[in-house]
Protein backbone atom coordinates (compact mmCIF):
# COMPACT_ATOMS: atom_id res chain seq x y z
CA UNK A 1 0.00 0.00 0.00
CA UNK A 2 2.85 2.35 0.80
CA UNK A 3 4.43 1.77 -2.63
CA UNK A 4 1.11 2.45 -4.32
CA UNK A 5 0.66 5.76 -2.50
CA UNK A 6 4.24 6.74 -3.24
CA UNK A 7 3.75 6.00 -6.93
CA UNK A 8 0.48 7.94 -6.93
CA UNK A 9 2.14 10.98 -5.35
CA UNK A 10 5.01 10.86 -7.87
CA UNK A 11 2.58 10.65 -10.79
CA UNK A 12 0.49 13.52 -9.40
CA UNK A 13 3.54 15.76 -9.05
CA UNK A 14 4.72 14.81 -12.53
CA UNK A 15 1.37 15.78 -14.04
CA UNK A 16 1.18 19.03 -12.10
CA UNK A 17 4.77 19.85 -13.07
CA UNK A 18 4.13 19.15 -16.76
CA UNK A 19 1.08 21.42 -16.94
CA UNK A 20 2.99 24.74 -17.07
CA UNK A 21 5.19 23.35 -19.83
CA UNK A 22 2.15 22.54 -21.95
CA UNK A 23 0.68 25.95 -21.20
CA UNK A 24 3.95 27.65 -22.19
CA UNK A 25 3.66 26.08 -25.65
CA UNK A 26 0.20 27.61 -26.08
CA UNK A 27 1.47 31.03 -25.02
CA UNK A 28 4.36 30.83 -27.46
CA UNK A 29 2.02 29.69 -30.22
CA UNK A 30 -0.29 32.62 -29.60
CA UNK A 31 2.68 34.99 -29.56
CA UNK A 32 3.90 33.67 -32.92
CA UNK A 33 0.43 34.07 -34.39
CA UNK A 34 0.17 37.69 -33.23
CA UNK A 35 3.66 38.50 -34.51
CA UNK A 36 2.72 37.03 -37.89
CA UNK A 37 -0.45 39.12 -38.05
CA UNK A 38 1.52 42.28 -37.26
CA UNK A 39 4.14 41.53 -39.90
CA UNK A 40 1.40 40.69 -42.38
CA UNK A 41 -0.33 44.00 -41.76
CA UNK A 42 2.98 45.81 -42.17
CA UNK A 43 3.62 44.21 -45.55
CA UNK A 44 0.10 45.04 -46.70
CA UNK A 45 0.51 48.69 -45.64
CA UNK A 46 3.91 48.94 -47.36
CA UNK A 47 2.40 47.65 -50.59
CA UNK A 48 -0.50 50.06 -50.34
CA UNK A 49 1.80 53.04 -49.68
CA UNK A 50 3.98 52.15 -52.67
CA UNK A 51 0.85 51.82 -54.78
CA UNK A 52 -0.37 55.24 -53.72
CA UNK A 53 3.00 56.76 -54.64
CA UNK A 54 2.77 55.19 -58.08
CA UNK A 55 -0.81 56.43 -58.53
CA UNK A 56 0.33 59.97 -57.76
CA UNK A 57 2.95 59.59 -60.49
CA UNK A 58 0.23 58.33 -62.84
CA UNK A 59 1.45 54.72 -63.12
CA UNK A 60 -1.79 52.82 -62.54
CA UNK A 61 -0.38 49.51 -63.79
CA UNK A 62 2.62 49.72 -61.49
CA UNK A 63 0.32 50.72 -58.61
CA UNK A 64 -1.74 47.56 -59.13
CA UNK A 65 1.46 45.53 -59.24
CA UNK A 66 2.68 47.04 -55.95
CA UNK A 67 -0.67 46.27 -54.29
CA UNK A 68 -0.49 42.69 -55.50
CA UNK A 69 3.08 42.35 -54.24
CA UNK A 70 2.03 43.71 -50.85
CA UNK A 71 -0.85 41.22 -50.61
CA UNK A 72 1.41 38.35 -51.66
CA UNK A 73 4.01 39.24 -49.02
CA UNK A 74 1.26 39.58 -46.41
CA UNK A 75 -0.03 36.10 -47.26
CA UNK A 76 3.52 34.75 -47.09
CA UNK A 77 3.96 36.22 -43.59
CA UNK A 78 0.68 34.66 -42.48
CA UNK A 79 1.80 31.27 -43.78
CA UNK A 80 5.14 31.57 -41.96
CA UNK A 81 3.33 32.53 -38.76
CA UNK A 82 1.05 29.52 -39.08
CA UNK A 83 4.05 27.19 -39.42
CA UNK A 84 5.76 28.79 -36.40
CA UNK A 85 2.54 28.51 -34.42
CA UNK A 86 2.26 24.78 -35.14
CA UNK A 87 5.92 24.26 -34.21
CA UNK A 88 5.39 26.13 -30.94
CA UNK A 89 2.39 23.98 -30.09
CA UNK A 90 4.46 20.84 -30.57
CA UNK A 91 7.31 22.09 -28.36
Amino acid sequence: MKKFLSALVVIAFALVGAYPLAYAGDVKATTEEVKGEIKSSGERVKGESKALKEEVKGNDAKADMERAKGKAKANQQKAKAKVKKEKAKIE
